[in-house]
């Protein structure tokens, strides 16, 4: 009897370290973005940039940032210049739970950018933890709902 009883409690113990074992696992691979941050970090890298497209809560301001090139350095700088101005700030990309996000999803990407300038500075509307929306060698599409009526804010990158 008592033999029984411990080849069943071993079977139930192995079986539950199993279980666990295979969750844990698939947990990992979800939150792995690893190739994906680093295929987005070596796309921007590459060239310069112009924004195509800025809507903030519905209001078209792109023509804000006509004439800025943008150049999104390796050690995480980020350079906006008009030809005349130039203003330095830093950009980065990582896993939504490993910032404060406000996005539904716990698997995403964001793309972080933030310039040190006055509110009344048109870069300071671009500072936020964007959603990325899609990507490619050529372009950079962004998403945010942030604050006031919950409308999203899109921002669009186009390499030059």
């Amino acid at each position: 009897m008592k033999r029984k009883w411990f080849y069943r409690s071993l079977f139930m113990l192995s079986f539950a370290a199993m279980i666990l074992a295979c969750s844990y696992d698939d947990d990992d691979q979800n939150d792995d973005n690893s190739q994906e941050i680093s295929q987005i970090e070596n796309n921007v890298q590459s060239g310069t940039w112009r924004i195509s497209s800025y809507i903030d809560s519905g209001d078209n301001e792109t023509s804000d940032f006509n004439g800025y090139n943008f150049t999104f350095e390796a050690d995480g700088a980020l350079v906006a210049t008009n030809g005349t101005i130039t203003y330095n700030g830093t950009w980065s990309v990582r896993n939504s739970s490993n910032s404060n996000d406000d996005s539904d999803s716990d698997n995403d990407i964001d793309f972080n950018i933030f310039f040190p300038v006055p509110d009344d500075n048109d870069l300071e509307d671009l500072n936020d933890d964007w959603d990325i929306v899609s990507h490619n060698s050529a372009t950079l599409s962004l998403m945010d709902v942030s604050g006031g009526d919950g409308s999203p804010d899109t921002l669009v990158f186009q390499k030059n």
